[in-house]
């Protein structure tokens, strides 16, 4: 997908939730509770159906660092399976090799994992898989490259991320720098801040 320019602090202003779980988003938050611009501290939103169904789906978009086109096929995707199709989605993007570098405090940013991931740093069951978008399943072990240049970097991210948990249903050991996925996750376990069904009503109109 093509890169995103926008600053995050504006793009959180804008969506007016911290989507990126960083802290300080949540201090900006606090201090500037409007969306960015000039007039932002005087501007009145007028609430329409689209717009709260437009907004819902940006969360998401912006949160994993998807183009719309991606987030369409994972919607068709969701709704092919059984179940809800809002935590299918949900659970689909979790799933991506790129949030599961993010998830298992390889790397301090969504971004930052995908990079990670691109530039071959990560292994899957033993190969190397250098595809963000990459589906995780359940008995699926991460592991990061065998290089030193590889582990200090990880060493470095894992030391800023100390505030963030691995997920339950990720198991870690940190001492050989390994991830195994030991189930699907449940929507109760996924922090994304969003609602999900106004973006399945958005894509089923």
């Amino acid at each position: 997908m093509s890169r995103n320019l926008t600053p995050k602090g504006k793009i959180v202003r804008r969506l007016g939730v911290n989507i990126y779980g960083n802290p300080k988003f949540d201090r900006l938050l606090s201090e500037k509770p409007y969306p960015p611009g000039q007039h932002g501290s005087d501007r009145r939103r007028r609430e329409t159906e689209y717009g709260r169904h437009l907004l819902e789906k940006q969360k998401v978009m912006f949160c994993y660092g998807l183009s719309e086109k991606q987030l369409r096929n994972y919607f068709a995707k969701a709704k092919a399976q059984k179940g809800q199709t809002g935590h299918n989605l949900l659970i689909l993007m979790e799933r991506r090799l790129d949030n599961v570098v993010y998830r298992l405090k390889f790397a301090t940013t969504r971004t930052q994992a995908r990079q990670f991931v691109l530039h071959g740093h990560v292994r899957v069951n033993g190969r190397k898989v250098n595809i963000a978008s990459y589906i995780v399943k359940p008995g699926d072990v991460i592991t990061v490259r065998d290089k030193e240049s590889s582990k200090k970097l990880i060493e470095r991210y894992m030391a800023e991320a100390v505030n963030r948990d691995v997920p339950a249903w990720i198991s870690f050991t940190e001492a050989d720098m390994t991830g195994k996925i030991e189930r699907l996750p449940e929507r109760t376990e996924i922090d994304t801040e969003t609602d999900e069904q106004l973006i399945v009503e958005y894509y089923s109109k």
